[in-house]
């Protein structure tokens, strides 16, 4: 019996270590994927048994949801480049800003900038909440009143026209994570002969040095750091309503498309519709990888 345990293992040695990964992978991933698919052509409360509908979800989505179509696509959008992107862009900069540091200054300024991104969700509704009280002894408001720059408190989480601002500023604040410190392990890792090659070939300054030669030689670590900075703007999603403490956000002001989903599958208790949206989530992130991906795919 112990020979054939023996056998069966040196024979399937691979399928055995990856079984744990299958399984996981199946019961987080593949089944919660299915099962919304599923779900998205059905009219289903979590009471009731979910009846067929067709694409119904879908076309009162693009056609009938005016919440959607006002509020939560431009916001999403919005928060998406600013965060998304322009998260992206500042750990490059911050990344190769340190790169040129020595190792000590380094090191102390990298774990000040990476520790936001650990501690980001303990600390949205304790400092960033007191920062922005709306009340005389808020942090800001105090700052402002002191300063004579505002003559009463500014309501700032229920207000439409600084709510988005502050939820780019907080998830700013905390994008240094994992994509960061790749980017900076890959600049880091760069041969500088590559460099003084460079600048025989015709190099003239530093951003032709970036272009040319640093971003080339650390694709496989910038594709991380992209794929990361898309999977963290939809992590930093519930910011809104963190620092608002009510789903929906203040006349939608801060409603993201995950919101939108939380609003209608938990409170709602909309589940087909909820699932209908967080397909087209899906099938965004997929597209935004993909495209991701050929960006930095090392093919010439």
């Amino acid at each position: 019996m112990k020979q054939k345990l023996k056998n069966f293992f040196d024979r399937h040695s691979v399928l055995v270590f990856l079984l744990p990964y299958i399984i996981l992978f199946s019961l987080f991933i593949i089944i919660p994927s299915v099962a919304s698919v599923v779900l998205s052509f059905t009219d289903f409360n979590t009471i009731e048994f979910p009846h067929f509908v067709g694409i119904k979800n879908y076309i009162s989505l693009l056609t009938n949801d005016t919440v959607f179509i006002r509020n939560v696509l431009p916001n999403t959008l919005k928060y998406a480049l600013f965060v998304g992107v322009g998260g992206y862009a500042l750990s490059f900069f911050m990344a190769w800003s340190l790169s040129q540091l020595t190792k000590t200054p380094r090191t102390i300024l990298t774990v000040i900038m990476y520790s936001p991104s650990m501690t980001g969700g303990v600390l949205l509704s304790t400092v960033w909440g007191v920062m922005f009280n709306g009340e005389k002894t808020g942090w800001l408001n105090y700052i402002l009143l002191k300063l004579q720059v505002i003559d009463e408190p500014i309501v700032w989480l229920q207000s439409e026209k600084y709510l988005m601002p502050i939820m780019i500023l907080v998830a700013l604040w905390g994008c240094m994570g994992v994509g960061f410190l790749s980017i900076l392990s890959g600049l880091l890792n760069i041969n500088s002969e590559i460099y003084e090659a460079g600048y025989i070939d015709g190099i003239k300054n530093r951003f032709q040095e970036i272009i040319y030669i640093t971003i080339p030689s650390i694709k496989p670590q910038m594709l991380f750091g992209a794929i990361m900075a898309i999977v963290g703007t939809f992590n930093s999603s519930g910011t809104g309503v963190a620092l608002t403490g009510t789903n929906p956000t203040p006349n939608y002001a801060g409603q993201l498309i995950v919101n939108h989903i939380d609003d209608y599958g938990f409170i709602r208790h909309e589940m087909g519709y909820a699932a209908a949206v967080s397909v087209v989530v899906l099938l965004g992130v997929f597209l935004l990888t993909r495209a991701v991906g050929k960006i930095f795919s090392d093919d010439d």
